[in-house]
């Protein structure tokens, strides 16, 4: 059950990454990342009730600490999205924020099989493949933005694996409202519109609802399932977004960054082997 969770939230992450990445192209990033926030309460609101959980403190504010985490690599990620190649930016992120769950649990005492380990220097050089090799008229923009929002989505997966099944969604209720008050002041700080146009209202929207929606997915992975595995098949979520790139916004790679993309997501599903 854990895996199909694992593969449904990387499915929908992706979606949400396109989303907010096409928005970020229209409207400023706190813009979108504050409204976006607003959008994924409705989500949250439907959810949090049929599950339950116990009020647990120290779930809430390791939810919290998580919501800052997560809301910091969204806004980067879509920061990047909206200034570099889609299919680029998504996998090195992605590879990033599969790899280091993945060393916190060797850290921990975690004994992966050797296809597991092979997986993340497999997905390491991805990284290097899709960062250093371009195709006709594209640049390296975004990609230490990509690189950084990686980091925090790893921290973001390790904080929500560290909280208690019986806690249920309190913590996403502490991470999505430390986030929102977060952006809200942000954005009142340096004057930035937090209110988007109505006529970016239906991608923004989208955004924050694909993106709640695979929070409560993973949470509900993480709670029966492994962080070495759920956190990596979650990381798959590139294929998605690629897949929309290409579709939409008629996006082409090289086929050197094709190789790397594909090193990438090999390197994800052969992490997530560890058991």
């Amino acid at each position: 059950m854990a895996l199909i969770l694992s593969l449904v939230t990387a499915i929908v992450y992706g979606a949400g990454d396109f989303f907010g990445g096409l928005s970020t192209k229209r409207s400023a990033v706190l813009t979108v990342v504050f409204a976006s926030q607003l959008a994924g309460f409705g989500v949250l609101a439907i959810a949090a009730p049929l599950i339950g959980g116990t009020w647990i403190l120290g779930d809430v504010l390791a939810g919290a600490g998580a919501g800052v985490f997560g809301a910091l690599a969204i806004a980067l990620l879509y920061r990047a999205l909206s200034i570099g190649a889609m299919g680029i930016i998504s996998p090195v992120t992605a590879v990033i924020a599969a790899a280091l769950p993945a060393i916190y649990g060797l850290a921990l005492g975690e004994r992966p099989p050797a296809v597991a380990l092979a997986g993340i220097v497999l997905a390491l050089v991805a990284v290097v493949i899709v960062s250093f090799v371009r195709g006709p008229g594209q640049t390296a923009r975004g990609l230490p933005e990509a690189m950084i929002a990686g980091v925090l989505f790893a921290l973001f997966f390790i904080a929500f694996a560290r909280t208690s099944p019986a806690s249920g969604f309190w913590p996403l209720v502490g991470a999505r409202t430390a986030s929102f008050v977060a952006f809200g002041l942000a954005g009142l700080v340096t004057r930035t519109p937090l209110v988007p146009r109505a006529d970016a209202w239906p991608t923004i929207a989208a955004a924050g609802v694909f993106d709640m929606l695979a929070n409560v997915f993973y949470v509900l992975a993480v709670h029966t399932g492994y962080i070495a595995i759920v956190a990596v098949v979650s990381s798959l979520y590139p294929a998605s977004t690629v897949a929309l790139a290409g579709i939409v916004l008629h996006e082409r790679l090289s086929r050197q960054q094709w190789v790397g993309v594909g090193c990438a997501l090999v390197g994800i599903a052969a992490i997530a082997t560890a058991r």
